[in-house]
């Protein structure tokens, strides 16, 4: 009773003693009270929809992004790096409590005769079970603070697989808009290489009319393989981007059909709320500080190797020559006892790691700032970008409109012999560029909704994986 009282003391304060090393305390980064670009009826919202891409109202989209969250090789990997880390802060916790270990072993020796002092020859027999057990007590908080940095360790592995999937997510539906974006620019540059054939036709009866001359036939003819050429190559990149998308979805062999990009609805703009709110709202900002939470418990550990580490060692169990008799209460053995090990001459070793350790928890601590001024600048642009992508959609499309008039009018006075040939040329010219910047740009107006989701943390809600642990 009374050794099992003084293993209750030991333990007790074991558990309640201090553990050295800083305790984490989140460090204070100053942001403005408000995003640069932010519209001033603004107000803190709650978190945006979580599963934002069904904003955009495209089936196809919905299944793209997600077959990406479950079969992306980047998530199947996230997902074994928290099994991992899992596993490690079990480990972890496994060296707060004694460990039990069974030993068995028999023998049978034979001693010498043939020695300077005669012995009669003996055999002898040893048969030995017992169970052992050793516990270091954890003075000083070395062991408390490895859990406590497996633990922050554990939950950054699951922030990082929430980084993986909302960026998985947004460059989907952006890849996703890039296709549908080439095939719009596809079919408008067909429309243009129709247009400019026909424009070659025409050129060639007035040319056989005598008309017009060969400068005029060979401009067309010019004009016609400058679309031709064009088509190719956004054909190319249309290809190129379905199969960046099938790489993402883990669907090698994807193929999309055409479709167009203006039946895609903007989504509804969330308020950007306040920028202190990233700090929870963003996975990757919750993964710098869990990584900084382990660096400052690393200190702890190194601190900790300075000082004594004690163990308590126990033994208990049976001996005999006979493996019948093991059973017996007269072959019993046990021990009990302890062990202290001080570090006394490392050649600075242990003090060079304390250095290392706090200048490791330093740099946390300047990624973790540079990650919160990252998310900051992020929704800042994203603003402006929708914002200005929205207001230069009617700009491009009055230029659309008056290129098409001026391709029109060109045309009539060409026809009639007004104007030179180079005229309806350039009215070509500036229709094409003018579709093709209309279309790109929005483009740019869906990547940019995008790119406002995930930096305002995209739907992801913290779950707290690891609160319960």
């Amino acid at each position: 009773m009374k050794l099992r009282g003084g293993l209750g003391v030991v333990a007790a304060i074991a558990l309640s003693g201090c553990m050295v090393g800083p305790n984490y305390e989140r460090p204070s980064t100053p942001l403005p009270s408000t995003y640069p670009s932010a519209p001033a009826d603004a107000s803190p919202v709650p978190l945006v929809q979580a599963d934002w891409w069904t904003l955009f109202n495209d089936a196809t989209l919905d299944d793209l992004v997600a077959t990406a969250l479950t079969d992306n090789l980047d998530v199947v990997y996230a997902v074994a790096r928290i099994e991992e880390a899992d596993a490690q802060l079990r480990e972890a916790n496994a060296a707060l409590f004694p460990e039990l270990d069974l030993n068995a072993a028999g023998a049978r020796a034979r001693s010498s005769g043939e020695v300077t002092a005669p012995v009669p020859i003996r055999l002898t027999t040893d048969f030995r079970i017992a169970l052992s057990t050793s516990f270091e007590v954890d003075f000083w908080g070395r062991l408390r603070r490895m859990v406590e940095a497996a633990q922050a360790q554990a939950l950054a592995t699951h922030y990082a697989k929430d980084v993986v999937t909302l960026s998985l997510a947004g460059l989907t539906a952006q890849t996703y808009f890039a296709v549908r974006s080439l095939d719009a620019q596809v079919q408008a540059t067909r429309e243009t290489l129709a247009t400019r054939e026909d424009y070659l036709d025409i050129v060639r009866r007035r040319v056989d009319a005598g008309l017009s001359s060969d400068l005029d036939y060979n401009q067309a003819l010019g004009a016609r393989a400058d679309a031709a050429a064009q088509l190719k190559q956004l054909t190319a990149q249309r290809a190129l981007a379905e199969h960046l998308l099938g790489t993402l979805t883990g669907k090698l062999d994807l193929r999309l059909p055409p479709g167009g990009i203006d039946r895609l609805p903007t989504p509804p703009m969330p308020p950007p709320g306040m920028p202190s709110a990233l700090i929870t709202r963003r996975p990757d900002i919750r993964l710098a500080e869990e990584n900084l939470v382990a660096a400052n418990a690393n200190i702890g550990v190194a601190k900790a190797a300075l000082l004594p580490r004690i163990s308590l060692t126990g033994m208990f169990g049976a001996e005999s020559q006979d493996l019948q008799a093991l059973a017996n209460t007269g072959g019993r053995i046990w021990s009990i006892g302890f062990a202290l090990s001080l570090p006394i001459f490392t050649a600075g070793r242990l003090s060079a790691e304390v250095d290392a350790t706090t200048a490791r928890d330093r740099q946390a601590i300047a990624i973790y700032q540079k990650t919160i001024q990252t998310a900051f600048r992020e929704v800042a642009d994203a603003l402006v970008n929708v914002e200005q992508t929205g207001a230069t959609a009617a700009d491009l499309q009055a230029s659309v409109d008056a290129a098409a008039n001026a391709l029109r009018l060109a045309t009539r006075r060409y026809e009639v012999g007004y104007s030179p040939y180079i005229n309806v040329l350039d009215a070509q010219r500036s229709l094409n560029l003018s579709q093709l910047a209309l279309i790109r740009n929005r483009q740019n107006q869906l990547a940019s909704a995008v790119d406002l989701m995930k930096a305002l943390g995209g739907g992801w809600k913290d779950p707290e994986p690891l609160a319960a642990q």
